[in-house]
């Protein structure tokens, strides 16, 4: 008879994977779905990072087994990443770790930080993931509500003391999926200062870091004053460089919890595979002109349905990064209802705000990851919808 653990009955099936057989139904039945619900990028990752994995495909020595750290190549080229875009000094032997994309290291993280029984402090809204994270490492989760009238971001002092006192893990998010938030460097020296204080640690995700327009450029935590003793910060190469599908990324910060975080590693997984990361190693060491090419194209998509929600009566704060926009819901339907209609009457996927925590409520979130003909379709849509009615639910 197979048996199955609490853990996983307890697990929530992962959102994502249910709007996709969803969206497969609609398919079947031959609707024509646009997707703006899941981060994929939809560009290609460039020619010259293909070309970089197939030369060292073809090495034999590159089919061996990964060193347990990831190949000091790809972790030297991280370093090397950190000190020319934040002025930050690393170590690439103690304070790198290679990662089989950001996801994975984020929960491997929390069985490596916290106790069963401890409790971690999450964004809310927030990447669902965090608490997943935090539920599989037998933590408790802690949402602290991020709101727009504060820019989303953290209001510590509305922690209560005893939240304060057994929190051993705060994850942080920026620039933020869902929100979009970007923030200056005195929100992570803040958040430093309040770790410090509170005796816990700070994961900082910059899956988004290098997406940004115009001249915003985001911090890094590891900027902020003493960061090291507290902090690690999580990178990745799916956005910036269309990577998704490749699982690279990597975690820097404090040397203790990254020979935390390595040692449990070696123990499920020997790293990626080595021309996979030295391809890796090639694109952050590049001029990064790529990146800002994709972040024209985000920019433009992300100014055309900005001004077209607009016309429609969605409210959104015009974002100065990621891939999303975060929106408000017009008239009193709910996240759950105008996402429903948005499927049933137009064939377009948006993102509930509630599927990143209670603060998402009223909201939706909406990925640039489609064409400019194809969100040219997606507008054509809403402006044939009645988008001022609905009903709570």
């Amino acid at each position: 008879m197979p048996f199955v653990s609490d853990k996983v009955k307890n697990l929530p099936p992962y959102l994502f994977s249910e709007f996709q057989r969803e969206k497969k139904k609609l398919e079947d039945k031959g609707v024509d779905v646009i997707d703006l619900g899941i981060g994929a990028p939809d560009l290609p990752a460039p020619d010259f990072i293909y070309d970089k994995l197939m030369h060292e495909a073809r090495k034999p020595e590159n089919h061996r087994y990964s060193a347990y750290s990831g190949c000091l190549e790809f972790r030297e080229a991280i370093a090397h990443f950190y000190k020319r875009s934040h002025g930050v000094d690393l170590d690439p032997e103690t304070e790198v770790l290679a990662l089989i994309g950001s996801k994975e290291g984020i929960h491997n993280f929390a069985q490596s930080v916290i106790n069963p029984g401890d409790s971690a402090i999450l964004p809310d809204p927030g990447y669902p993931v965090y608490r997943t994270a935090v539920h599989l490492a037998g933590g408790k989760s802690v949402l602290l509500p991020l709101d727009a009238e504060n820019g989303y971001t953290p209001l510590f002092n509305n922690l209560t003391e005893d939240e304060r006192k057994r929190a051993k893990l705060m994850f942080l998010n920026y620039p933020s999926n869902p929100t979009a938030a970007t923030i200056e460097l005195n929100t992570f020296s803040e958040a430093i200062s309040f770790a410090s204080e509170n005796n816990m640690v700070i994961a900082n995700d910059a899956a988004y870091s290098l997406v940004t327009y115009d001249d915003y450029k985001s911090p890094s935590i590891l900027e902020a004053p003493n960061a090291k003793d507290v902090a690690v910060e999580f990178g990745s190469l799916s956005k910036s460089f269309n990577m998704a599908g490749w699982r690279i990324g990597f975690v820097v910060g404090n040397k203790v919890m990254i020979h935390a975080l390595a040692t449990l590693k070696s123990n499920i997984d020997t790293s990626q595979f080595l021309p996979v990361q030295k391809a890796a190693a090639y694109a952050l060491r590049s001029d990064l002109s790529v990146v800002k090419a994709n972040n024209r194209i985000y920019k433009e998509r992300m100014e055309k349905l900005y001004a077209a929600l607009a016309e429609v009566g969605i409210v959104a704060e015009k974002p100065k990064g990621t891939l999303f926009i975060w929106a408000q819901i017009p008239g009193d339907y709910s996240s759950l209802s105008f996402s429903a209609k948005l499927l049933d009457e137009a064939g377009i996927i948006v993102t509930p705000g509630t599927a990143f925590g209670p603060a998402g409520e009223g909201f939706i979130r909406i990925a640039l990851t489609v064409s400019t003909d194809r969100l040219d379709e997606v507008i054509r849509r809403l402006k044939k919808l009645d988008l001022q009615g609905g009903k709570n639910g």
